[in-house]
């Protein structure tokens, strides 16, 4: 089953938002055994909306729409659709008393462009929105559906999988997929499918495996269809175990798992504390543990150590190894980490202090040399790398390599090879 996804406002357009609602959409699709073959964004305008819905629904069995349903003149798309499909608008009651009931609730007006909310074209089957005030819209030609969809993604997102995704099962005979992705971290793409070559070409032949770096990760994804949905799990499963043996120290995960999720889980599994010290980070590295819910049980608090002053009078650096070796160096950072442990009586601490560019370097330190420190019960040690020149892509591969440190030390692994770059 083919679909396509179209995307309508001029201030996507203009670059004033990002769409966001394809890739989530996409997402849900596949899982559900659809196929996306195209998306596309369109200005609020009728002659481009006819033409592009027209050709979707020639070249697929779905074509999903958000966008463009608000109660302004220049929302445009449902009286666009009503024309299309030959229908006058009507009101839809079930709708109109909700979004009456809910204007009261709020305090605002039950005024025209508000009423006119509830009118829907009379060929549509509506799919009531509970979270707004623009219903979703269910059209059928010659077998093939178009769903149009409030643009705004926390009403979207329940109508695609309370009304919309149950309505295409019942009427597609859907094919099985099963997707499930592993997160690694630590080897260059190249490195990694070198080192995983064997296991890769052993894979049953229905699986397919795909890699999907970014400046962080590797994702290896393994993709079944049209087979048996439990089986699939079952494999992928296997062979997920099996690469877990070979490489060990560069899984992190699975699914949305980040480098932090995972040193999060291990922190509170071990019932341990950490604290951070940062200087080139800027407080990227103690933000990447405070973003996740439930860090006050683990994260006992930071430091950003920008200046020499502050390290020497909070952290207690050695001015005098501040003077003969530089802040970024070796003796800095484990200062910097085992000074942020003491003074805040945390199990771990975490330290970062680099070149982030674009200027600063020298022939010695280049922009992008940073030096991380790990404290531990057991004692302190650091390790030098070297990123690249582009500034804010140099604070986070630190940020997500102190991380990553402090995980292989955790798990016993600290001095496994990580490389840097995605090549």
């Amino acid at each position: 089953m083919k679909a396509e996804i179209i995307t309508i406002g001029d201030e996507i357009l203009i670059g004033q938002i990002v769409d966001t609602n394809s890739a989530w959409i996409s997402g849900r699709l596949n899982e559900a055994g659809i196929t996306v073959g195209s998306k596309i964004s369109i200005a609020d305008d009728r002659g481009q909306i006819t033409a592009t819905i027209d050709e979707a629904l020639r070249n697929n069995d779905l074509v999903i729409v958000t966008g463009g349903l608000g109660p302004t003149k220049d929302d445009i798309t449902k009286k666009t659709l009503a024309d299309y499909f030959g229908s006058r608008l009507v009101r839809h009651e079930p709708t109109y008393e909700f979004i009456r009931a809910l204007m009261a609730k709020r305090g605002i007006g039950f005024n025209e462009l508000n009423r006119a909310q509830a009118m829907v074209p009379e060929c549509c089957t509506v799919l009531m929105n509970r979270n707004g005030t623009a219903p979703g819209m269910w059209f059928e030609r010659e077998g093939r559906i178009l769903v149009s969809l409030p643009g705004v993604p926390f009403e979207m997102m329940p109508l695609i999988d309370d009304e919309v995704l149950p309505r295409i099962r019942k009427h597609f005979a859907l094919k099985s997929v099963v997707h499930k992705t592993a997160i690694t971290f630590g080897l260059a793409e190249s490195a990694l499918a070198l080192k995983i070559a064997p296991w890769e070409d052993s894979l049953p032949t229905f699986l397919k495996l795909a890699y999907l770096p970014n400046p962080s990760q590797i994702r290896l994804r393994l993709s079944a269809y049209d087979v048996d949905r439990d089986m699939a799990r079952e494999e992928i499963d296997r062979q997920f175990a099996r690469l877990e043996k070979l490489i060990p120290a560069y899984v992190i995960g699975y699914g949305d798992a980040t480098v932090a999720s995972a040193t999060a889980g291990l922190l509170v599994r071990r019932g341990v504390t950490l604290a951070v010290a940062e200087s080139c980070t800027g407080g990227a590295l103690s933000g990447a543990f405070t973003a996740m819910p439930g860090a006050s049980s683990y994260f006992a608090g930071s430091v950003v150590a920008y200046s020499n002053s502050v390290k020497e009078r909070v952290l207690g650096v050695d001015p005098a190894d501040l003077e003969r070796y530089g802040a970024v160096s070796r003796q800095v950072a484990e200062q910097m980490a085992a000074g942020v442990r003491r003074i805040t009586g945390a199990d771990y601490a975490v330290s970062t202090t680099g070149i982030a560019g674009p200027t600063g370097g020298s022939e010695e330190k280049p922009v992008g040399t940073v030096w991380i420190g790990i404290a531990t019960p057991q004692g302190v040690s650091a390790r030098k790398m070297v990123f690249g020149h582009l500034r804010q892509q140099n604070i986070e591969r630190a940020a997500a390599n102190a991380i990553n440190l402090l995980r292989l030390t955790l798990t016993g692994d600290e001095n496994t090879p990580v490389q840097q770059g995605l090549l």
